[in-house]
C-alpha cells in the first residue's frame, strides 16, 4: 500500500516539475499501480462484489412487498359475521331517517296524563278491609272491584230501604182508597192529603236509601254488610295504600289508577321563545336516562300563564299511543320543538364509527355473493358452513348530534333502502381492523 500511494504521488509531482520530458516515467509508474495486489484482488473477486450488491437490492425490493399487504390490510372495507355472530353481537340495522336536528327549541319537561285517566280511590264510608282482589301493575276494567270492606251501617242503610218500599206498598193502595172517598166526598179530603203525604214522605226515605246503597256499590237486594271497592276508570293499578285488617277511613287514598292511553308531555318553554311556539309544531323527545329512542308528539295546547316562579310556560303535547306504551307519568324528558321544517338524513349516533381521522356507517350486503373458495382435501366431506352475513364501511361527513342521533352526510351516494347497523357498528370496526371475522 506504501508502494501504492508513493506512486500516486509522484505523478502531479513529475509533471509539475519536470514536464512533459518525464511523462514515460510517469507511465511507468502508472503500470506499477496498475500491477500492485490490491488492484489485482479487486479484480479477481468482481463477481463477489456483484453477488453484494445484488443482494442489497434483493433486501430492498422484499422490503417495499411487504410494506404492500400493510396498505392493503389498513384499506379494507368489508368484514363477514356468521350467523351465530350475528346474533351474539346482538347487531341491529335501521334506515336513514330525515330529522331537524338545527332548526329547534330545547325545552326539558316530563310525561303525564290528562286529570280524567288518573284516579285516586278512596272509600265513601269507613270499614274494616275485608279483602284485595288486585296487585299493583295489573291492569283493570272500569267498575272492577279492587276489594271490600265492612260496616254495619251499610245493613242499617239497607233496613232503612226494604222499609220504605214496604211502607210504599201499603201507603199506594191507601191513597188509591182515600182518592175514591175523597172524589165522592164521602171522607173528608183532609184525610185524603194526609196519606198523600206519608206516601211521599215514604218514598223520598226510599229513594235516599237507594242512593246510599247506590254510591257504596251495594245492591238494594238482600242484606249484607261488605262494602266493594271498585275501579272508577280502566287502567294500570298503581300504589295499594291498604292492607288487609287494616280501617280504611274516608277520604284517604286506597289505590292509584292511571290510563296511560291519553299519556302527553308537560314542556316548559322560557317566555323568550314563547313567538315561536304554535298548536300543531312536531317535536321529537328522548327519556332523559334512555337515550337510545327517539319519540315524536305533536303540540295541542300552550298555557296562558307562568308555571310559579320558573318563568316558563307549558307547553301540552300529545303521544301517539303506539309511541306511548311503555311511558309511565312523571318520567323526565327532553325535547326539540321543530319550528322550521328543516330536516337533514341522521342515524342513531351509535351507527358513526371514527376510524383514523374518518367517520363510517356500515352497510349490510343482503345480495353479497360469497367468493371464499375453500381448497381441495382440507374440508371434512359433509360440513356445514353458517350463512355469513356481509357488511361494508360506507365514509360519512358527520354533523350536529342531538336526542341520541346524529346528522350525516354519505361521501359516496348508496341505496336509499340500504340496511345501515345501528348497534353493534364498534364491533364490526374492531374486527374489520384485526382482519374481519371472516370464518366458516
Amino acid at each position: 500500500m506504501k508502494n501504492i500511494v508513493k506512486n500516486l504521488t509522484a505523478i502531479p509531482i513529475a509533471i509539475g516539475s519536470k514536464g512533459f520530458s518525464q511523462s514515460s516515467q510517469s507511465l511507468k509508474s502508472l503500470r506499477t499501480l496498475c500491477c500492485s495486489p490490491f488492484v489485482n484482488f479487486v479484480v479477481k473477486n468482481m463477481r463477489f462484489v456483484y453477488f453484494i450488491i445484488f443482494a442489497v437490492t434483493l433486501i430492498s425490493c422484499n422490503e417495499k412487498k411487504t410494506e404492500e399487504p400493510q396498505e392493503e390490510e389498513s384499506s379494507q372495507t368489508e368484514v363477514a359475521l356468521n350467523e351465530s355472530q350475528y346474533k351474539t353481537v346482538g347487531i341491529e340495522t335501521g334506515f336513514v331517517e330525515n330529522r331537524n336536528l338545527n332548526k329547534v327549541i330545547k325545552a326539558n319537561g316530563y310525561t303525564t296524563v290528562p286529570p280524567q285517566n288518573s284516579a285516586e280511590v278512596s272509600t265513601l264510608i269507613g270499614g274494616t278491609v275485608k279483602d284485595i282482589f288486585v296487585l299493583e301493575g295489573t291492569y283493570v276494567n272500569k267498575g272492577k272491584v279492587l276489594a271490600t270492606i265492612q260496616n254495619l251501617e251499610v245493613i242499617e242503610m239497607q233496613e232503612d230501604y226494604h222499609s220504605a218500599t214496604a211502607n210504599i206498598e201499603y201507603l199506594q193502595l191507601e191513597y188509591n182508597r182515600q182518592k175514591t172517598l175523597s172524589d165522592e166526598t164521602v171522607n173528608p179530603r183532609k184525610v185524603f192529603q194526609e196519606v198523600k203525604s206519608k206516601l211521599a214522605a215514604e218514598r223520598a226515605r226510599a229513594q235516599a236509601a237507594k242512593n246510599k246503597l247506590d254510591a257504596l256499590h251495594v245492591s238494594t237486594k238482600g242484606s249484607t254488610s261488605l262494602v266493594p271497592i271498585v275501579a272508577p276508570i280502566s287502567g294500570y293499578v298503581g300504589n295499594i295504600k291498604i292492607a288487609k285488617g287494616a280501617y280504611a277511613q274516608t277520604g284517604i287514598t286506597l289505590f292509584e289508577v292511571v290510563d296511560n292511553s291519553q299519556m302527553h308531555l308537560d314542556l316548559n318553554v322560557y317566555e323568550k321563545d314563547l313567538g315561536s311556539i304554535s298548536i300543531g309544531q312536531v317535536i321529537d323527545f328522548v327519556l332523559t336516562n334512555q337515550s337510545n329512542k327517539s319519540i315524536k308528539g305533536k303540540i295541542f295546547g300552550i298555557n296562558k300563564s307562568f308555571s310559579n316562579e320558573s318563568k316558563t310556560v307549558a307547553v301540552h303535547a300529545k303521544i301517539e299511543s303506539d309511541d306511548a306504551k311503555g311511558l309511565i307519568p312523571g318520567m323526565y324528558v327532553s325535547a326539540n320543538i321543530n319550528i322550521i321544517n328543516a330536516t337533514v338524513p341522521a342515524l342513531p349516533k351509535d351507527a358513526v364509527v371514527r376510524n383514523a381521522d374518518k367517520y363510517f356507517v356500515f352497510v349490510q350486503e343482503d345480495d353479497h355473493k360469497d367468493d371464499h373458495q375453500h381448497e381441495e382435501g382440507k374440508e371434512e366431506k359433509g360440513a356445514v358452513h353458517e350463512k355469513e352475513i356481509h357488511f361494508k364501511a360506507i365514509e360519512v361527513i358527520p354533523g350536529t348530534t342531538d336526542l341520541g342521533f346524529t346528522e350525516v352526510k354519505f361521501v359516496d351516494k348508496i341505496d336509499p333502502d340500504a340496511k345501515i347497523v345501528t348497534k353493534g357498528a364498534f364491533y364490526l370496526l374492531s374486527a374489520m381492523k384485526g382482519g374481519g371475522e371472516h370464518s366458516h
